[in-house]
């Protein structure tokens, strides 16, 4: 049973890593995926080759950070698709260092993509889902944001922050049929994390307590789920999906 069929999502940093293999999940459970993504040849290609498969699925190179970018590319799907049913705030980029060497530039790219572009997102489509009355806004936080992380001021910072804003949207939007809510990934095999030193990766592996790291898929079945009407009464959680890393 394809859990959404006749859904429109939109996911973004869907070109690669978790938010590919969220638009693979999504247009395999029937929903029609736009990707908004800065990273256009990767964008196309996961794309082309979902469409080949039969899927309904849209590329837009967007920056999320920019609002007027935003309002722009929802429009264009609303104008192509009718309506926005979900929205998976995906998209984050790193800018690691100590807070002795972090510049004020690394700080901002940071907030500006990881909080600033789910702030951009969130506003624009939302406006959208109220006149419908329903709505399912997925947020991905990170279990750093549980814990702090050395040398990652910044994106912890933002990540942590995506954890009130879901909260606090939950309490805003949820009388009005959209549902606001977070996942909180653990340590994960995307190919940048693949290609990390293995001493590296064997630290990870060893912090994890059922002793390996995700897979993008795993984080994509959480989405899948909180997007789907099976969730329609978990509001303003935040899931770990971290094999139990910050027991």
């Amino acid at each position: 049973m394809q859990s959404l069929l006749n859904k429109v999502a939109v996911i973004t940093g869907g070109a690669d890593g978790i938010g590919k293999a969220a638009v693979t999940r999504f247009a395999e459970e029937g929903a029609t995926v736009v990707i908004w993504d800065l990273n256009e040849e990767k964008g196309n290609e996961t794309a082309e080759t979902l469409r080949k498969d039969g899927h309904k699925v849209d590329f837009r190179k967007l920056n999320t950070a920019d609002f007027t970018q935003v309002e722009a590319a929802a429009k264009e799907a609303i104008e192509a698709h009718g309506q926005i049913d979900i929205l998976i705030n995906n998209a984050g980029i790193t800018r690691d260092s100590t807070l002795k060497k972090m510049t004020p530039e690394s700080w901002q790219q940071v907030i500006d993509v990881n909080l600033t572009g789910v702030f951009n997102c969130t506003k624009v489509v939302s406006a959208y889902m109220l006149e419908r009355n329903y709505g399912r806004i997925i947020n991905t936080s990170s279990v750093v944001a549980l814990y702090g992380n050395f040398g990652q001021t910044n994106y912890v910072a933002s990540k942590a922050a995506l954890i009130g804003m879901t909260k606090t949207l939950a309490k805003e939007l949820g009388r009005k049929g959209i549902t606001v809510n977070a996942v909180a990934p653990g340590f994960i095999a995307t190919d940048m994390v693949a290609k990390m030193p293995e001493n590296i990766l064997a630290g990870m592996r060893d912090k994890t307590p059922v002793g390996r790291l995700g897979k993008p898929e795993e984080i994509a079945a959480a989405y899948r789920f909180l997007a789907s009407d099976e969730a329609a009464f978990i509001n303003g959680a935040i899931l770990s999906v971290d094999g139990g890393v910050v027991i």
